[in-house]
């Protein structure tokens, strides 16, 4: 027989064991959130879950539940044998704890393939994450990357993420690069996708002495930061990074590829081109319609971003932190790993 657990129950047991998270909702249902790292083994594709849908509101209870034994007796061996090869114990869950992760459970405890049942499903994970955000007290002391555009706080962020540093990388999670032209190339995420991916990496760095970000602003892309992140930003220490237009443009165009996007990048453009010198705009676009993409970001920094991200010794408050003059992005990894070190021992 399947086992039902709390969502706190759960986690206890994650950090004890591997657990394999199945999400048996809809395709669609997934794709806008779900628990971060699940599978998804749908019980019902979306079609067939409008179906169902329909003759529940449309005939009866009783009848969208025997449509629902019908599609699910057709695809059972093959649903069967899709969980029968994922190795680590198994949690599912749907919606709200109710009938399609209730079916699967009984379906493989049947089969004797031992499974957990999240009780609430991922309506009760949505809560706890909302509700830890809102009011966790998170102890590590933030460092904060600032730096004009180009300088490759990604960059840096990401190595010393493959290296075990304590990284929290929010252009990621939210996917999307915080700029009118930061979601080509990318898959922008929702607010409840951001909030579960932000969680998550947040409590696995907590017992780390400090944790290290970058400076943006409050919404990225589709995304918001929570008022806790925010709080650590403001009080963080700063970390600024000085570097060449020319290394930083190199930088811009290895991070965006435009010549993979470039009609994206054009069409973007022209949602900002108002906001410069005519031109100046003018002339960006037929750099960009040209292919001359250096000569194009080179005055976008000069005409648009560079005047944007202004700093000012009130942006620091109190505590004005460091400033590291370098030639390109692996001096400034350099010196970021360099001044965080001490911290580690």
């Amino acid at each position: 027989m399947f086992q039902d657990m709390t969502l706190e129950e759960i986690r206890a047991l994650q950090q004890k064991q591997q657990l394999a998270f199945i999400d048996v909702r809809s395709p669609s249902e997934y794709e806008l959130s779900t628990i971060p790292g699940s599978l998804n083994i749908p019980l019902f594709s979306d079609a067939e879950r409008a179906e169902i849908g329909t003759i529940y509101k449309q005939t009866s209870v009783q009848a969208a539940k025997e449509r629902g034994l019908e599609i699910v007796s057709a695809k059972l061996p093959a649903f069967i044998k899709e969980f029968a090869g994922i190795g680590p114990r198994k949690v599912v869950f749907c919606w709200r704890g109710g009938m399609r992760s209730r079916t699967t459970a009984t379906l493989l405890s049947l089969m004797g393939i031992s499974t957990v049942r999240l009780i609430g499903g991922y309506r009760e994970y949505r809560s706890w994450v909302v509700e830890t955000l809102s009011t966790m007290d998170y102890a590590p002391q933030a460092y904060v990357i600032h730096g004009n555009t180009g300088i490759g706080k990604t960059a840096i962020l990401n190595r010393l993420q493959e290296e075990g540093w304590p990284v929290l990388d929010l252009e990621a999670m939210a996917g999307h690069r915080g700029s009118i032209f930061g979601h080509i190339g990318l898959r922008s995420h929702n607010q409840k996708t951001f909030d579960a991916l932000l969680l998550e990496e947040m409590l696995r760095v907590r017992e780390s002495p400090f944790v290290l970000f970058e400076a943006e602003s409050k919404r990225i892309g589709k995304a918001v930061l929570p008022d806790v992140l925010v709080r650590k930003k403001e009080t963080g220490i700063p970390i600024r990074i000085e570097m060449p237009v020319a290394a930083r443009v190199e930088q811009i165009i290895r991070d965006y590829r435009p010549e993979e996007y470039k009609d994206q990048y054009i069409q973007a453009f022209r949602q900002i081109k108002s906001r410069i010198h005519t031109p100046v705009a003018a002339e960006i676009e037929k750099l960009l319609q040209a292919d001359r993409y250096a000569e194009a970001v080179e005055l976008l920094l000069e005409h648009y971003y560079d005047p944007r991200y202004a700093y000012t010794a009130d942006q620091y408050g109190e505590n004005p932190g460091v400033q590291f003059n370098v030639q390109n992005v692996e001096e400034a990894l350099a010196a970021v790993r360099d001044y965080l070190s001490p911290l580690r021992q």
